[in-house]
């Protein structure tokens, strides 16, 4: 056989994959037996060195990688191509929005933003009680997770009070599934301290929802607004992310003599040669694969062209900082130390620069979207995004105080998760005021994992210890299992079993310094 052939032998006689699950595996290999688009030799040496990444995406992109429709439109107006009327009641719109879903492309080939649903829904809401609404949202929620089994499927609610928030928290927190992922958008002037408490204390028991700082994201948006979508990343309504390529900032600090020599010369380089990946990937994407030509998302208006970025993804900073800093004759740590921590603060700022400077022709706005990638199963010593290694974070606080200064350049999304002693349960409240003064700082996401509980939060998206436990026996109905599954077992002490539960005691708490 071909190696092709024997790639596809090896997906159909997978005892622990589901019919499903070998079918888009096959499709993804078909894909990728096709020809890369065209890069110059500089740019293909980069990749296939693996300092730039394109995160498998496949070798001809015929589909965006994140995809945000305008939900609330499609409610409104029906759909032409899907035969629907627009919806008149709330049963109407859930069963709308479970025919769209399954109409949604993205990098995983399930949609990867449901919408925010208590805004979506609200229209149509009626009479209903909110005991009339809990079984009809339970049952949508069991759906989502059976019919739609990947854990970067993500939802958003808030930030305002609303019974479909409130009941969205109640179900979840009882079910706890591993998808959807859930975001509750948070802003200080609109959303009530009982509805951030709400969410907080569900984080206690369920790892969700992520909370995101509406005030500080939407400045980075127009009026239409933001999805924040698959693990944490924020993109533009009616729009999303066209495509998604990173630098190991790890191999690029192995690359360079010191400080000054990765600020002046390997970082701008391998900055450019990932721009260069992104715009052959882009124009592929929009010239050839006619995906903005033929789809009736695009021609019903649920989602328009011009509103795709690129996002310009790193990943490593904690191993590039440390590695610049010994090369540096330099004592300092990321994440402990001053000096190193600025260090890390005048990456980010060139990074944000260097898109700033540099205009795109198929991109929202002209420009790519800074991002600190979370990382994915396979990466081996090198820390997701901008985090502190695993096992190796400092207390709550300090954590914080390291990290919050990046925040703003990240526009397409950054987060960390703060790894919390179970002991949190019983003061829930303490959490809230980190949360709250993590926000004050500049964080522009925060996310908590708690100790002791079976779902966590790996990168971003979320698993079930006892589903990683029995995988390699009986595999998994969800997509992603095999994903923890393969980044527990980082040999180089940074899996996410090897995070560090911190306690929050009444001195560390941030609100009360």
């Amino acid at each position: 056989m071909t190696e092709f052939q024997k790639n596809c032998y090896d997906i159909v006689t997978d005892p622990n994959l589901s019919p499903k699950q070998k079918a888009n595996l096959l499709a993804l290999a078909a894909e990728n037996n096709l020809p890369y688009v065209n890069l110059d030799s500089e740019t293909q040496n980069a990749l296939n060195e693996r300092v730039i990444c394109d995160m498998y995406e496949g070798h001809a992109p015929y589909k965006p990688r994140y995809v945000l429709p305008d939900y609330a439109k499609f409610l409104k107006q029906g759909s032409e191509y899907l035969e629907l009327e627009p919806a008149k009641n709330f049963d109407d719109a859930l069963n709308m929005l479970t025919i769209a879903y399954h109409h949604v492309p993205s990098v995983t080939g399930m949609p990867v933003y449901l919408g925010c649903l208590d805004q979506v829904l609200l229209p149509y809401v009626g009479n209903l009680t909110e005991e009339e609404l809990y079984p009809r949202l339970k049952r949508f929620w069991i759906m989502l997770d059976r019919n739609l089994p990947d854990a970067f499927m993500h939802a958003n609610i808030g930030p305002t009070d609303n019974v479909i928030c409130r009941v969205i928290l109640r179900v979840d927190r009882e079910l706890k599934q591993v998808a959807p992922n859930l975001t509750f958008i948070y802003d200080e002037n609109i959303t009530p301290e009982s509805l951030l408490n709400t969410a907080i204390e569900n984080i206690c028991h369920t790892a969700k929802p992520h909370i995101a700082n509406n005030m500080m994201i939407k400045k980075d948006f127009d009026d239409k607004g933001y999805g924040v979508v698959s693990c944490y990343n924020s993109l533009p309504i009616a729009g999303g992310g066209s495509t998604l390529s990173r630098i190991n900032l790890k191999e690029v600090a192995l690359k360079s003599n010191n400080i000054t020599d990765f600020l002046q010369n390997t970082l701008p380089y391998y900055c450019q040669l990932q721009l260069n990946l992104i715009k052959a990937r882009s124009e592929f994407l929009y010239e050839k694969s006619n995906f903005f030509a033929n789809n009736f998302l695009v021609k019903e208006g649920l989602i328009d062209a011009n509103r795709f970025a690129p996002m310009f993804g790193i990943y490593a900073m904690a191993e590039a900082v440390n590695i610049l800093q010994e090369k540096s004759n330099l004592a300092g740590r990321y994440g402990v130390d001053e000096d190193a921590n600025q260090l890390a603060t005048t990456i980010s700022q060139q990074l944000a620069d260097f898109i700033d400077n540099h205009k795109i022709k198929h991109a929202w706005q002209g420009k790519a979207m800074l991002h600190a990638q979370s990382g994915i199963s396979s990466d081996r010593g090198a820390t997701p995004g901008l985090r502190i290694p695993y096992g190796h974070e400092p207390d709550p606080v300090t954590h914080i105080m390291a990290l919050f200064k990046h925040h703003k350049y990240y526009t397409s999304g950054i987060s960390d998760i703060l790894t919390v002693d179970e002991t949190i349960k019983n003061n829930p409240l303490a959490l809230v005021q980190i949360c709250k003064a993590a926000f004050k700082f500049g964080f522009r996401e925060f996310t908590a994992n708690i100790s002791g509980n079976d779902l966590v939060r790996v990168t971003g998206y979320m698993v079930r210890l006892s589903d990683i436990k029995k995988y390699k026996q009986e595999g998994s109905r969800i997509n992603t299992t095999f994903l923890g599954s393969e980044a527990a077992e980082d040999t180089e002490n940074n899996s996410y079993l090897c995070r560090t539960p911190r306690v929050i005691s009444h001195e560390q708490v941030m609100g009360n310094r």
